[in-house]
């Protein structure tokens, strides 16, 4: 084996090294790490790192939990999780569009965590450096979230929030970032965004 080759093992092995610890790091520190939050529910399925949707940029702060709808009546959280891998491939992207969230809640209740919440995602333009976004999906056009969706989102917001020092006052919608319909039926319906509010700050109670 030639020097140059072998220098380029040790590179390549090093930086499998240095993703595997962060993502072992940011799994401890989400299931509790001896502190009581257990997010087990959650399906550990992280995109590659990329610039357009997995900068690797330290996420220092949290100051809000910001929801998210996808956008995409009917599909999967494993598709859209997809979606946010593929923008890595410059042929699959060759425009560069850059789009991420930290999780994705499923039609069927299921949740994914796509980066860890050690690191920045690309959501919320300009407060992607303080914030953990959690797209959700929806059956219809009308955004809203199904039971067994909204059961999920309830469990995981609260658990981030418990695990960040936040209350239901730091969990907000897209359009209050950006003034974008997003999540779409909770921007239109403010009556259901407080209820949902309600259910977070109830599922916080000891």
């Amino acid at each position: 084996m030639t020097p140059r080759r072998l220098r380029r093992l040790i590179v390549a092995a090093a930086a499998a090294a240095l993703l595997l610890g962060a993502a072992v790091w940011a799994v401890l520190i989400l299931r509790g790490a001896g502190d009581g939050l257990d997010l087990s529910y959650v399906k550990t399925d992280l995109i590659r790192v990329n610039e357009n949707s997995r900068p690797g940029l330290k996420l220092e702060t949290v100051r809000n939990i910001v929801i998210h709808y996808v956008g995409n009546p009917g599909s999967s959280a494993k598709a859209n999780r997809n979606y946010f891998d593929r923008l890595g491939d410059p042929k699959a992207n060759p425009a560069g569009t850059a789009a991420s969230a930290h999780f994705v809640v499923g039609l069927e209740g299921e949740a994914l965590q796509c980066i860890p919440v050690t690191e920045i995602a690309y959501a919320n333009y300009p407060r992607n450096g303080d914030t953990v976004s959690v797209e959700v999906c929806h059956p219809d056009e009308s955004g809203e979230f199904l039971p067994a969706t909204y059961a999920t989102l309830v469990r995981l917001t609260s658990d981030l929030c418990r695990h960040f020092g936040l209350t239901e006052k730091d969990v907000i919608r897209h359009y209050d970032v950006s003034g974008k319909l997003c999540p779409k039926y909770y921007a239109e319906n403010a009556e259901a965004w407080q209820s949902f509010l309600k259910d977070v700050a109830g599922a916080l109670q000891p």
